[in-house]
């Protein structure tokens, strides 16, 4: 259609509503993202292979000049941009307007060559206003914000290439390192650290309960915070090696305790203090993408990525402003529309007189220019949307919505209540010797008399270590000094001083933002990584880094501490800042970084890599937990090592027991259930060979010791020249079964697995047995589900066939209903399901096949989210294990970075570039 305007957007998510703002006269088509990246070495075409470009596909002696070519999968989708742009007489490249979004344009740009105007459209919200108006308001392409993202790309590329394979060949394959996620890595393993030196230490405290008069409606609570003048020792007054910091605390034991809190109760008790303050709290600032993270964490027990990719939704559905920015402003008709909805809601009186203005968190915020906060000149409240959101969309909504609002709400008012208590001991309170006389309590409360801004929202605090506060809310009752109190409870307590807190993503998220690590869009993809790929696991909310990440942070902070420095990795975003904002070249701080800085005589990556003789293998992968015991990451997962009497003990480490959590008593278990082949529950009857349980890395299991090598029976041993060994037998032990107690007579039948239970009507046989995914029936290639283990020991046969008269509800055997269902997919006009595969839930419209991906859920996915998944599927066309064509495709259409620092938007000419094709 001759004389439309094409206008490319990143996602396809995007395409039907911009499409429906701009009008017919305007295409609009998605790029799905990214169109081209830098290949790897063996991708690379056959005569490049030993060129400069042979190591990095980036050619480090000339300027660092990359090598891009068009991604395998995104060759359909440039050929339908292509044709599109024929019949365009002006492109809009509206991809997003960060660094990212900027460098998708510019390689759009590269690869499609347009003959027409070419403009660069921007918004930051999806509403009719918004792109109208981004449409008629546009710039030119900035090749500042591009050089910084190509920077990071080749900084990323050298980074993975150079310090990976120093991995591989010093812990073990398939590993990788990164400039984030190496420094996240460490992070997580520093705390770990902190948490395997901590040494918990007791102390006691007392807590009454007293009331003016013995009027016990006016009763109130208060801690013991002194004794005859010296404070009393709390949790914040120990060191972590379990020793008291402060010499004028006093720690007391139980006995003390006991005799303080007995002397209360028959002691005189006085108001000696009364203190009153004024009480005030400001809102929090409207979200960025790290404070959203967070508080969707605390608040909505989502991840970093779920909540990303719900964000995304809500951004592309038109509800929500762009959700990766590190900006804490709101634009001038987003502060009126919140004013003017907390004015409606709450009052005039929870609306201060001025406007609040929040300054930009992030030394270095750059991403977009505007915080997190509902779409449009009038937010919609969450009963507006109440109707098109569910679950995940409709709970993140309405916690942007709250926050935005308040924060442009009045401060909270109110009081703050501080209360000493002075008691005279009875003669007589003595423990251990000591004799006590003045025991001092102390209490407090805010109370609120004006909720301002929490009458809309409150933030949400992470659980502290010392687990203070309370105090919030209480009311204590009107006192004057002087006045007698009555005793009406006193208890001692004992406590335990807690190790640091493990770091939750939103924890981890926050730390590496106060650090200057990174980049907002960057933080969710960076905790998905180290979590892929096996340095962190998770118990709960918590991060738990395993001894992989221990073997990998060692090596990395012995051998290249730069690289895990928090300092270096912070100062190398702002070197990437520099360069968008046009005070740094490009090349120049890629040579500092790569080949070192003379001038201040500082090593470059280079340089680190060129001598890897010193690494030792050995050291590196061990990690000493004290006595001389030491866990070592091999081949085959970590194992625990002690050397006594020149001997060499071993025992492997389950994957369930935490750094912090294999202290030389576990060590001690551990190798002494791997001693003498586990322990020896007794002889099999039948076979007479003796039997014993042991601990595996996967778990507790029982097996028969074979001490002579029989040879195994059959026609196919008889032909051997070498007789084979016959076969263990093994059996894992079920979840409610206990290594340290397991009998002979429960580990026989756990070796006799499978049970056969019986036969069916046409004399196939059904079995029981425990699998992978937990226990279960087999007849044939029908396997059906039992609901607990032990149903594998007692289940009937005619409880087994009543099982396979039901109709099959998994495999690929069953007739199964679909988990959700929407409208028409706009492409295929077909309508759209979502199944349970043999892989895992995935979108269909009967004709394209799209597997959820993480964090998509069945029951929360969006149509549009459905829409979305099928179309990145059909682009990338139907999927291929011919190697040859793979290699044929990549050899196509490549171009390399042009340097060209100026674009037109309004001419027909365009940024020209340099095209390497392969032959």
């Amino acid at each position: 259609m001759a004389g439309r305007k094409l206008v490319i957007v990143e996602s396809p998510g995007k395409v039907k509503s911009i499409g429906e703002y701009l009008g017919a006269d305007y295409r609009v088509d998605a790029s799905i993202g990214h169109i081209r990246d830098l290949p790897t070495p063996s991708e690379l075409p056959a005569e490049m292979k030993k060129g400069p470009f042979g190591k990095f596909a980036i050619d480090i002696e000339d300027g660092f000049e990359p090598y891009y070519v068009v991604d395998a999968d995104k060759k359909k989708k440039v050929a339908e941009l292509k044709r599109a742009l024929k019949d365009a007489d002006e492109l809009f490249l509206a991809t997003d307007e960060d660094r990212e979004g900027e460098a998708i344009a510019w390689h759009l740009l590269e690869v499609l060559k347009p003959k027409v105007p070419v403009r660069r459209m921007v918004f930051h919200e999806i509403t009719r206003e918004a792109i109208q108006r981004a449409v008629n308001e546009t710039r030119e392409l900035n090749m500042d914000r591009v050089d910084a993202q190509e920077s990071r790309r080749i900084l990323d590329r050298l980074y993975g290439y150079e310090v990976s394979p120093v991995l591989w060949r010093k812990v073990r394959q398939g590993l990788s390192a990164g400039r984030v996620q190496s420094v996240a890595t460490r992070l997580v393993v520093e705390r770990e650290r902190e948490r395997m030196a901590f040494r918990s230490a007791s102390y006691w405290d007392v807590e009454g309960e007293f009331a003016p008069g013995g009027n016990s409606g006016q009763a109130f609570e208060a801690k013991l915070t002194g004794i005859d003048g010296s404070k009393v020792a709390t949790g914040r007054d120990f060191a972590d090696d379990g020793t008291l910091r402060s010499k004028d605390a006093v720690q007391l034991d139980a006995a003390a305790a006991q005799a303080i809190a007995a002397g209360t109760i028959e002691a005189d008790v006085v108001v000696s203090e009364v203190s009153e303050k004024p009480y005030t709290r400001r809102p929090s600032a409207p979200f960025t993408t790290s404070t959203l993270q967070q508080e969707a964490s605390r608040k909505l027990r989502l991840n970093s990525q779920s909540t990303m990719r719900t964000a995304q939704r809500l951004y592309e559905g038109g509800y929500i402003t762009y959700m990766r920015t590190d900006s804490t402003t709101l634009s001038s008709s987003a502060v009126s529309a919140a004013r003017a909805q907390a004015r409606d809601m709450y009052g005039a009186d929870y609306v201060p007189e001025a406007p609040r203005v929040y300054g930009k968190k992030s030394k270095n915020a750059q991403e977009a220019h505007e915080a997190i906060r509902p779409a449009g000149d009038r937010f919609r409240t969450p009963a507006q949307v109440a109707g098109e959101l569910r679950g995940q969309e409709y709970a993140l909504y309405e916690l942007i919505w709250k926050r935005t609002v308040a924060s442009q709400m009045a401060d909270a008012k109110g009081s703050t209540a501080s209360v000493k208590l002075a008691a005279t001991l009875p003669e007589g309170t003595t423990a251990s010797g000591t004799a006590y006389r003045r025991a001092e309590y102390a209490a407090s409360g805010t109370v609120i008399t004006f909720r301002g801004f929490l009458a809309a929202y409150e933030e949400g605090r992470d659980e502290s270590r010392y687990g203070e506060d309370g105090a919030m809310g209480r009311r204590l009752p009107k006192l004057s000094e002087g006045v007698d109190l009555e005793t009406l409870r006193a208890e001692a307590q004992g406590h335990q001083t807690s190790p640091p807190a493990r770091y939750t993503e939103a924890t981890l998220v926050k730390a590496l933002e106060e650090k200057g690590i990174g980049r907002p869009s960057t933080y969710a993809s960076t905790v998905g990584t180290i979590q892929d790929r096996g340095y962190v696991r998770t118990r709960g909310s918590a991060l738990i880094p395993t001894w992989l990440a221990f073997a990998v942070t060692q090596l990395l902070e012995r051998h290249f501490p730069t690289l895990v420095d928090y300092d270096f990795t912070a100062s190398m975003e702002e070197g990437l800042d520099r360069i968008e904002r046009g005070d740094e070249q490009r090349v120049a701080w890629l040579q500092r970084f790569y080949f070192g800085d003379q001038a201040t005589h500082a090593e470059g990556l280079r340089d680190l890599v060129d001598d890897l003789g010193e690494i030792d293998a050995r050291a590196v992968s061990a990690v000493e937990i004290g006595d001389g015991t030491v866990v070592r990451v091999g081949r085959y997962g970590p194992y625990v090592e002690i050397e006594e009497n020149g001997e060499v003990k071993r025992a492997t480490v389950p994957d369930d027991i935490a750094p912090d959590e294999m202290t030389g008593e576990k060590a001690g278990e551990l190798l002494a259930a791997a001693a003498d082949d586990g322990r020896v529950l007794g002889t099999d009857p039948d076979t007479g060979r003796q039997i014993v349980a042991r601990a595996g890395r996967y778990g507790p299991y029982v097996t028969e010791v074979i001490e002579d090598e029989a040879p195994a029976e059959g026609k196919k041993a008889e032909g051997k020249k070498k007789a084979a060994k016959v076969k263990p037998r093994t059996g894992s032990l079920f979840r409610d079964m206990d290594l340290a107690t397991i009998e002979l007579e429960t580990a026989l039948r756990l070796l006799s697995l499978p049970r056969v239970v019986g036969a069916d009507a046409e004399g196939v046989e059904i079995t029981a047995q425990n699998g992978r995914y937990g226990p279960y029936l087999k007849k044939g290639t029908d396997s059906r589900s039992l609901e607990t283990e032990n149903q594998i020991f007692d289940i009937t046969l005619d409880e087994a066939l009543a099982i396979y008269a039901q109709p099959k509800t998994r495999g690929r055997g069953a007739a199964k209903p679909p988990l959700a269902e929407f409208g028409e997919d706009p492409v295929s006009g077909k309508k759209v399901v979502v199944k349970d595969g043999r892989f895992g839930p995935y979108v269909t419209d009967g004709e394209t096949n799209a597997t959820l991906r993480k964090g998509d859920e069945p029951d929360t996915l969006t149509q549009e989210r459905a829409f979305e998944l099928i179309a990145e599927k059909r682009a990338k066309g139907p999927t291929t294990r011919k190697r040859a064509a793979k290699k044929s495709a990549a050899k196509k259409t490549t171009a390399k970075k042009s340097t060209a620092k100026k674009t037109t938007t309004k001419s027909t000419k365009t940024t020209k570039s340099t095209t390497k094709k392969s032959t």
